[in-house]
């Protein structure tokens, strides 16, 4: 089927979308704020300016969108039809620029979680966002957790009794 806006009307259109404060950002961001989470939005000193950052939890949150993102096996992917070379370029340009800044926060110490705009619908909005609060519980307590302090018992000084010697015990005098 031909598109039905001519190109300066469709450009008109793709030049609106913008990448903050999308419909499944929105989603995430509200149901972490109402659990209980802080946050900051596309912090530029952290690599890849995340979606959400959570420095508390060294965690950087990206929501990406199925289509701008060239989410695989999904079903709100599809190369546009026309101006095919265009688009594969340009979605192959996301995927590496991606892939780049995910390795770029694992090599600084960062966790990173990739939440799609498929795994927001209403029916696996609570099951996507509670797998997102159970990494982040992780992660606290990967960099949180104290380290055990080795307990020195004293060699020299002899053990005190707790209980009647072993002798006397369960014997009976006649």
């Amino acid at each position: 089927m031909p598109d039905p806006l001519t190109p300066e009307q469709r450009h008109l259109c793709m030049s609106h979308i913008r990448s903050r404060n999308t419909k499944p950002e929105l989603k995430v961001r509200q149901w972490l704020w109402h659990h209980g989470y802080h946050y900051r939005l596309n912090v530029k000193s952290v690599p890849g300016k995340p979606d959400i950052v959570m420095r508390r939890f060294r965690t950087a949150i990206f929501v990406n969108g199925c289509f701008w993102h060239g989410h695989s096996g999904c079903d709100k992917f599809r190369m546009p039809k026309s101006n095919v070379n265009f688009w594969q370029a340009k979605i192959s340009r996301n995927r590496e620029r991606d892939q780049h800044n995910y390795q770029t926060l694992l090599e600084n110490g960062w966790q990173v979680i990739v939440v799609w705009e498929c795994q927001l619908t209403t029916a696996l909005i609570e099951q996507t966002m509670r797998l997102v609060e159970l990494r982040l519980n992780q992660n606290f307590l990967s960099i949180y957790k104290p380290k055990p302090k080795p307990y020195a018992m004293p060699i020299d000084e002899p053990l005190p009794m707790a209980a009647e010697s072993q002798s006397a015990y369960g014997k009976q005098d006649k």
